[in-house]
């Protein structure tokens, strides 16, 4: 499926002092964005579950995963240190030049889609430039996603892994009660962004007609059982990865892809993903404790 052009992380917000409640605003923004309202009393489709976890779900396990510097303690301790991505620099204040060498890719430590790659000094002062509002205000306000709220605002600088020309191919994977069950791809993220959902067996599920798909990872297995690991106890959690030069590497977790804003092709796989995030649901799933290192932070 292709995305739209629209980014909703840039959109103006709906601020508070309009529309003081949140349940509101999730009605809006979604008939916006589906063309129907919500169904939040019983919510079936996955882009509604999406929306009750935004009003519901205060596992404080949750932010410790999205935080993209605390998740690297988490990664090494369930899966090794070969899996994550060596960090670079982190702080709040971004120095007047990198002491790191470039190629590199700098993103925000609290939130997500906030990243820019820089591969030479004019990158970096560009770079400097754009990134300066990511930390004013706690990440997800906007669009009421809790588990990004408190965490600690900052910068990540990682080695660049792509090529000259493309972003690495993005592996995102659906796990349900601790089983993975889809791999969403996504490709060209640069220039003709658009996606592809798989399932464990790597049979295109989505609907999108595409003359050179993408064959299926060489550790597909072992990423499968590493997202299952690392989305353990959870009902549902999204698990990315890459693979670099033939080896798996983490990339992060999210908890409300897309912000349930995407819609889906055929329409009919809202339905049946959704049935399977209901099942994890009624089954009910047992949370471990994290070994965090992470406290909540005043906005």
């Amino acid at each position: 499926m292709r995305k739209t052009g629209v980014n909703l992380r840039i959109l103006p917000s709906l601020p508070s002092w309009l529309i003081p409640s949140a349940r509101m605003r999730i009605y809006i923004i979604y008939l916006w964005r589906h063309g129907r309202l919500p169904n939040l009393l019983n919510p079936r489709r996955f882009t509604e579950l999406v929306q009750w976890r935004k009003l519901h779900d205060r596992d404080p396990r949750m932010p410790i995963m999205a935080d993209k510097i605390a998740v690297k303690k988490q990664v090494k301790k369930i899966l090794g240190s070969a899996w994550t991505i060596p960090t670079y620099w982190s702080g709040r204040k971004l120095p007047e030049q990198p002491s790191w060498p470039y190629p590199f890719i700098l993103k925000a430590s609290h939130g997500c889609n906030q990243n820019i790659i820089c591969r030479d000094r004019a990158d970096w002062d560009k770079a400097r430039r754009r990134s300066a509002g990511w930390t004013r205000a706690p990440y997800g306000l906007w669009l009421d996603e809790w588990a990004y709220r408190d965490i600690p605002r900052g910068y990540i600088v990682e080695p660049y892994l792509g090529s000259i020309s493309a972003l690495p191919v993005d592996y995102k994977i659906y796990v349900f009660a601790g089983k993975a069950a889809f791999i969403q791809v996504h490709l060209d993220r640069c220039s003709d962004h658009r996606w592809i959902l798989f399932d464990r067996q790597w049979e295109q599920i989505s609907r999108l007609s595409d003359n050179d798909l993408p064959s299926a990872p060489k550790h597909l297995g072992k990423i499968l059982d590493s997202a299952e690991k690392l989305a353990n106890g959870f009902d549902f959690a999204r698990v990315d990865f890459y693979e670099i030069a033939g080896e798996p590497r983490f990339g992060e977790v999210t908890f409300y892809p897309g912000s349930g804003l995407d819609p889906f092709d055929p329409p009919e796989l809202d339905l049946a993903i959704g049935a399977l995030w209901l099942a994890g649901l009624a089954n009910g799933t047992e949370r471990p404790v994290l070994d965090g290192g992470w406290e909540p932070q005043a906005a």
